[in-house]
């Protein structure tokens, strides 16, 4: 896979780090129905190298999108108590299936819990070409085959 730059027009000195300049695409839009959110198992690169498991949530709110890495700030547990089972009964805000933390959707606060007041840890998202794409990380390119592939995003077509 070939990363994309997302911003080559930027002055040199104005340039990201490679690992924000690049967009992975990791769904389509029409993948999280509106309202709705997803948990995908990615691996990061880490700065040294090795690869790591980089587990985030993404928020679908109309043409928005929200990116946390799914885990809970109280003690560290993933918020889903079932797979892509993500959000309170009322559909408004993320919930952790272990104690009922209630999360604000936009910005990742917990406002309901035993970890009120602390937030999730954002993960910067774009939406290019009708894509979601993960920007801000270096995610690991080889994939098993079983596995759905993570593709670079571009702004010149391919989205669904």
């Amino acid at each position: 896979m070939e990363p994309t730059v997302i911003d080559n027009e930027a002055p040199q000195d104005a340039l990201p780090d490679e690992a924000a300049a690049v967009a992975y695409v990791i769904c389509s839009m029409s993948d999280i129905p509106s309202q709705r959110a997803r948990g995908f198992e990615l691996m990061q690169v880490a700065e040294d190298g090795t690869e790591q498991p980089f587990r985030i949530v993404v928020v679908r709110w109309g043409r928005q999108v929200f990116g946390y890495i799914n885990r809970c700030p109280h003690d560290q547990v993933q918020l889903d108590w079932e797979r892509n089972q993500f959000l309170d009964p009322n559909g408004i805000r993320l919930m952790c299936g272990k104690h009922g933390a209630l999360f604000e959707l936009g910005t990742g606060v917990c406002l309901e819990g035993p970890c009120k007041g602390k937030s999730l840890i954002p993960v910067a998202l774009t939406v290019l070409d009708n894509d979601i794409c993960v920007t801000g990380v270096t995610l690991a390119e080889e994939v098993d085959d079983d596995e759905e592939e993570i593709t670079s995003c571009s702004d010149e077509g391919g989205g669904v």
